[in-house]
């Protein structure tokens, strides 16, 4: 019913950029937020980024200053530009989507950040 497609994710050097881009289709209603999560072994699904409908933000401390996250309402994408990339910034990036407090994921896409 509800389907979230990521693109952008690849391997780029140390203080380099990348754009995730994830595109929602399907049944979707009262969408709350749309945004970007992260996980790496041993570690928790950690918060990147969030964009609300009303158009605020949120980010993750690690992040703030190195992340946009922004969106195009028209086409149901949001995206995610990653700026001064990290080593630790490697991880898999799932889009997420919540509507009526239900959570909606995509894949995956990796993001490998090379030192």
């Amino acid at each position: 019913q509800v389907q979230l497609v990521e693109s952008g994710g690849g391997l780029v050097q140390a203080g380099g950029s990348l754009r995730l881009s994830c595109a929602a289709s399907g049944n979707i209603f009262a969408i709350n937020a749309m945004g970007w999560y992260r996980q790496v072994p041993g570690k928790q699904r950690e918060l990147v980024a969030r964009i609300f409908t009303i158009g605020s933000t949120t980010y993750g401390d690690s992040v703030k200053g190195r992340f946009t996250i922004s969106r195009d309402n028209a086409k149901n994408t949001v995206y995610l530009q990653m700026n001064s990339l990290k080593p630790e910034d490697t991880a898999v990036y799932y889009c997420n989507l919540q509507a009526w407090s239900l959570d909606y994921w995509g894949q995956g896409t990796q993001v490998t950040v090379s030192s």
